[in-house]
């Protein structure tokens, strides 16, 4: 029987190919984001290529959080369960705090984090209610440890939104309600399009089918691809600052 997956942040990037690659799997797929033009022409690529995978499509801006509950109520209400919520949209704007850019991490901290948080409290709505479930929480390998510069907003609220699923999983425990944390590092996307010099960047289709492999093992944490993310992650956490600096960039 085909899950049902609620991908958010859809119409671009690791949230658009994690949709090719379980549609590819079998499973029918719950695909919301701002763009709806994007997502209705998603959903014409995976109806063409996966003709037995359904596809649900619907307008959502996760800072307006009364809409996040309306629509994935109405997605259940299409499929009957939501098996999986994979929470991923997010911002990447950002400037070093105390240079006039609050307004830029204002924006990352309300959607990455209080967005994150509706759509978990949606997410949990649905699976208490059906006693099962699974939720994907897309965090970053900037969670290990605060950046500098740019990232220390991004990097905090992508701490904040791992320790909302740890929390979670630590409630949910020894439940049919399942809980993985994905730690991502540098795959190339929409949001990162413009960098060119990104050290052990790979392509979208290869990190998102590391997203994919762990996310379909429900393991409860996974740092992707592992190499080289597994050593450097632990190298972040347990290295002295000036040392670990070389590697946020």
């Amino acid at each position: 029987m085909a899950k049902t997956t609620l991908i958010t942040g859809a119409s671009s990037g690791l949230g658009a190919e994690m949709a090719r690659q379980l549609a590819a799997r079998g499973h029918d797929l719950a695909l919301c984001a701002r763009r709806t033009e994007r997502l209705d022409e998603l959903k014409a690529e995976i109806a063409a290529a996966h003709p037995d995978v359904r596809v649900e499509v619907r307008a959502l801006d996760v800072d307006d959080h009364d809409a996040v509950f309306e629509v994935f109520r109405a997605f259940r209400a299409d499929f009957g369960t939501l098996d999986r919520v994979v929470v991923n949209a997010g911002l990447g704007k950002g400037a070093p705090l105390g240079t006039g850019g609050f307004e830029a991490n204002r924006a990352t901290a309300v959607t990455n984090f209080v967005g994150a948080l509706a759509q978990t409290e949606a997410a949990l709505e649905a699976f208490r209610a059906q006693g099962f479930g699974h939720l994907v929480m897309i965090s970053s390998m900037s969670a290990a440890r605060g950046l500098p510069k740019n990232g220390t907003t991004y990097a905090a609220t992508k701490a904040g939104v791992a320790h909302l699923a740890e929390g979670v999983r630590a409630e949910m425990y020894g439940s049919r309600i399942k809980v993985s944390v994905i730690y991502p590092g540098y795959i190339r996307s929409e949001m990162n399009e413009r960098v060119r010099r990104v050290p052990f960047i790979v392509s979208t289709e290869k990190g998102v089918a590391a997203i994919v492999d762990a996310v379909e093992k429900e393991k409860p944490r996974a740092q992707v691809p592992a190499w080289p993310w597994v050593p450097v992650g632990f190298a972040l956490r347990h290295l002295p600052l000036p040392l670990a600096r070389r590697f946020m960039g």
